[in-house]
């Protein structure tokens, strides 16, 4: 299995706590990742707030590509809407080079509408701006030019300098909850990302759906999904359990007050219908709700307890990347750095040498 560690680059949930700190202590793990064995670092792209903040992960990644030689490293994503898509094309060319074909570039169109209204654009073009940029990313970095005549982009046709060096079949990852995304995800033929905010069985039909789509579209069996979770590992799983009520649900708490779960917006916002549902839900349950929904599909406990999570998770989803947090939600960075070196002691050789053999999915 392919095991990455995944940046939030987060204050919230701790009382204090400069941005550099927050900078520094992620790298750290970051650094430390690398040395134990982890495939990829991962960051997400967030903006503003104490919820998360690295407002250029490409930027992010060119530091990590010299700090960190023998990993690969990956967006989590870009999102699109934000930026202009020669842009995008142009740096992940640049990273691409500057780590000899190590970055894995994935795409997400935002689902913040504080971070929407601060870049002075509306939600309502996303999807749009998305399904216009994408396909125009990635053909330049397969042909080295980029053009487009689009609604949002009307680019002439200009060559990518420095020339895209290697292929980036099997590195194009996109974030897709809702059914539309899963249906870019699959033209594009993406990686789907997932996070693990409610449990697994509730995400099958999706999953299938675009395994489904991609062989429509490009009559060959789908990359791998990559599950993107937050996790709290140790020795005690008392303790632990504890401690992953306290920190994942910090940030679901987190998580619900970024994105206005509890709000009505989703109801009036093209294309985020599926988000509405998910805010109905967190209205109904609550906080307490949804943490628990939160814990039920993430990963905690003792490298055991985890192990046998994931194995169970294996045999609803079919096998899958997984991407793993380990500072969020005011988590220690002691706490972090142990679960840390604990998955990567005893969790992370057991999936390194799972078969590759497939194992049945859900639907079979």
């Amino acid at each position: 299995m392919d095991v990455g560690m995944m940046m939030v680059f987060t204050s919230y949930g701790w009382d204090d706590c400069s941005d550099a700190r927050v900078w520094d202590e992620e790298i750290r793990l970051a650094r430390l990742a690398a040395d134990l064995g982890f495939d990829c670092l991962w960051s997400a792209e967030h903006h503003f707030n104490d919820y998360s903040f690295v407002p250029d992960n490409l930027q992010l990644m060119t530091y990590l590509a010299a700090q960190c030689p023998d990993v690969d490293l990956g967006t989590a994503a870009v999102i699109l809407p934000w930026h202009d898509p020669l842009r995008v094309a142009e740096q992940a060319a640049v990273v691409d080079l500057l780590s000899k074909g190590r970055l894995r570039l994935g795409f997400g169109r935002g689902l913040a509408r504080r971070e929407f209204a601060a870049f002075r654009l509306s939600m309502d073009e996303s999807r749009e701006r998305f399904d216009e940029a994408a396909p125009m990313i990635v053909n330049a970095l397969k042909t080295g030019f980029i053009e487009g005549d689009g609604k949002f982009y009307r680019q002439p046709r200009i060559e990518i300098r420095p020339r895209p060096m290697h292929s980036f079949d099997g590195r194009i990852y996109a974030v897709a909850s809702s059914a539309d995304s899963i249906e870019s995800a699959a033209k594009l033929g993406a990686h789907i990302v997932m996070f693990a905010d409610r449990p697994w069985e509730m995400r099958v039909p999706g999953i299938e759906h675009g395994r489904e789509l991609h062989r429509k579209y490009h009559g060959t069996e789908p990359p791998r999904i990559m599950l993107t979770e937050f996790c709290v590992c140790g020795t005690n799983l008392a303790e632990t359990e504890e401690e992953a009520r306290r920190y994942q649900g910090k940030f679901v708490e987190s998580n619900f007050y970024h994105y206005e779960f509890l709000g009505e917006h989703f109801k009036t916002v093209k294309g985020y219908d599926a988000y509405q549902q998910k805010a109905e839900i967190a209205r109904k349950g609550g906080l307490e709700g949804a943490v628990a929904g939160f814990m039920q599909a993430a990963s905690w406990g003792t490298p055991d307890k985890i192990l046998r999570g994931l194995e169970e998770r294996r045999k609803i989803l079919g096998d899958f990347e997984l991407n793993v947090a380990f500072r969020f939600g005011g988590t220690p960075y002691e706490v972090s750095e142990r679960g840390l070196r604990l998955f990567a002691k005893e969790v992370l050789p057991v999936l390194k040498a799972q078969s590759a053999a497939k194992v049945p999915d859900a639907a079979e």
